[in-house]
């Protein structure tokens, strides 16, 4: 089986010179990653016997009850990132502001620790969510402004899903993706405890009959959106002419793997709810990343309306609605919006 560590090995191989130190730094920030990714894992494993269940007994900076598990992988990562000589900077989830790390460094960091940490208490999926920028100003301290770059900016996106089997998914930008392998799925193999390579140029399908929506804010969703759901509720009766299934893991990481393993489409849509949220979901490190991954898949992610990596940002938590998987779906709903 291949490993992580011969992939990156022939990949840093085929590079050409002019691009091979920020490669050699993209990929050595992702080894630093998947290595704490190791950690989460075998903390998950053990469960209540490593005292990580239940609440920390603070709110990070979304106003949201952390867990002792989001507290804990948020120290690992953010102590293993700012160790890292390539990282200029780092921004998670759950603090308030960047983290400034090497001034020399070449490159930006944004992470979700743990994505779908309601899950912990009740054995479910989660995972963590990572985006890689280019730090622009080297030899100056990285500040929230710099990390403050289009989706589009991203040179390597991806998770890590911490569930029956850890996985790692990632993708290079297209600039950087000297294979030309798009999108690539690891498994980690408890015996030898090495991440091997599963797939690569993972494809998503174009139609699909599956679907993730929380539908308990049903009541709150644009009328698009409450058009385009009853649409599907109505299966083959109804306007579609097909039955749709509902799936919806309750972490962003779970339903965006199973969109990469067997297609579908993932919405948090914006909703009326709380009318100083434009959605749930953050930019910079959840919809960016993912919508890098899904995009290089030969999806598409947008708003309703907008494609999510144009986004201009202008705060390292901003949030935004989300519709991502198959390309025909999210165009549909795109239509539906557009309409309105």
């Amino acid at each position: 089986m291949t490993t992580l560590n011969d992939y990156f090995q022939s990949y840093l191989t085929a590079t050409s010179a002019d691009s091979s130190s920020k490669q050699s730094a993209v990929v050595d920030v992702i080894n630093t990653i998947t290595a704490v990714g190791k950690e989460i894992t075998e903390l998950l494993r053990k469960g209540a016997l490593a005292d990580i269940h239940g609440e920390a007994g603070a709110e990070n900076v979304q106003g949201e009850q952390q867990k002792k598990l989001d507290v804990i992988a948020n120290n690992l990562l953010l102590e293993a990132l700012t160790a890292n000589k390539h990282c200029a900077g780092v921004a998670s989830e759950e603090l308030d502001d960047a983290t400034p790390a090497n001034e020399s460094g070449e490159l930006l960091v944004l992470f979700d620790p743990l994505d779908g940490s309601s899950n912990i208490d009740i054995n479910m999926p989660t995972g963590t969510i990572f985006s890689i920028l280019p730090h622009s100003n080297k030899g100056q301290a990285a500040t929230n402004a710099e990390f403050l770059q289009k989706g589009t900016e991203q040179l390597a996106a991806g998770y890590l899903l911490y569930g029956s089997s850890a996985m790692l998914a990632f993708t290079f930008s297209e600039a950087l993706d000297t294979n030309n392998d798009g999108v690539l799925l690891f498994s980690l193999n408890p015996t030898t405890g090495e991440f091997e390579l599963v797939k690569k140029n993972i494809s998503i399908d174009a139609d699909t009959k599956e679907y993730a929506i929380n539908a308990s804010n049903a009541r709150h969703w644009l009328p698009p959106m409450q058009q385009y759901i009853n649409e599907l509720l109505a299966g083959t009766t109804g306007p579609r002419g097909k039955n749709f299934n509902t799936r919806w893991v309750a972490a962003m990481v779970g339903d965006v793997h199973r969109i990469l393993c067997r297609g579908g489409i993932f919405i948090y849509p914006k909703d009326t709810k709380d009318p100083n949220k434009a959605g749930k979901l953050r930019l910079m490190y959840e919809a960016n990343p993912m919508s890098l991954l899904i995009e290089r898949a030969g999806g598409a992610s947008t708003d309703a309306i907008k494609r999510i990596m144009d986004y201009e940002p202008t705060n390292i938590h901003q949030r935004v609605p989300v519709v991502l998987g198959a390309k025909n779906e999210v165009e549909y709903v795109q239509k539906l919006h557009q309409q309105a």
